[in-house]
């Protein structure tokens, strides 16, 4: 009955993204095939409208930093590179956070930007599991089992992020006069796997179940 309820309550979580899924491929798909100027033409469209928005709500650079619109260029490049399962290359995490001086803010910015990677990463390794269900390349059964371990491993997860590539900073003066920095870190899409399959394995072991043959299949090892 366990098993049957977690099936169940799979198909349906899977059943509800995959149209959001479905887009989100396509879109990849598209890019991928843009050549290299067409792609630069892209990013400088939507970098220039988010420059402005930002510049708009008070975010500035600190001195000898890159202009915010290098940096963003830089973000939106690395976020715009898929491989050949169209997995991001890069995952990106981000966050912001308050404090009385600006080095505290950013400790605790890249903390939190930290653990949104760990749930970006659990988004796309999700996003995995339901392709390799759609290819029949899992069972229904061994999909709800990995996927239930994935969602679960959230902390793990952040807990085997390795080194991160800073790759956006910038910062504003709130009204009490306080900081609040802002930032976006790059991870590794092959480390990422590596972590996600590291923490979940962890979680397919807590629970006596052997899918490990199963696991390097999503993640495509």
């Amino acid at each position: 009955m366990v098993a049957m309820s977690l099936i169940i309550a799979c198909g349906a979580v899977m059943a509800q993204d995959s149209k959001e899924a479905k887009e989100i491929r396509k879109e990849r798909q598209e890019v991928r095939k843009l050549a290299r100027h067409e792609l630069t033409a892209k990013v400088d469209k939507v970098v220039k409208k988010e420059a402005k928005q930002l510049k708009k709500q008070g975010w500035l650079v600190k001195p000898g930093a890159l202009p915010l619109e290098k940096q963003l260029e830089r973000v939106y490049m690395m976020q715009y590179e898929y491989d050949e399962n169209l997995f991001p290359k890069y995952i990106m995490g981000e966050a912001s956070s308050i404090g009385e001086n600006y080095d505290a803010a950013k400790t605790s910015a890249i903390s939190l930007a930290v653990t949104n990677l760990a749930a970006q990463i659990q988004t796309e390794v999700t996003a995995l599991v339901e392709n390799t269900v759609a290819n029949r390349q899992l069972s229904p059964a061994e999909a709800a089992s990995i996927t239930e371990s994935v969602m679960a491993s959230k902390n793990l997860i952040s807990q085997s992020i390795g080194r991160t590539i800073p790759v956006m900073e910038c910062y504003r003066i709130t009204n009490k006069k306080t900081n609040e920095v802002l930032v976006r870190l790059a991870y590794n899409g092959d480390m990422a796997k590596e972590a996600a399959k590291k923490a979940v394995r962890q979680e397919l072991e807590k629970k006596g179940e052997n899918l490990h043959e199963q696991l390097d299949r999503v993640l495509g090892f």
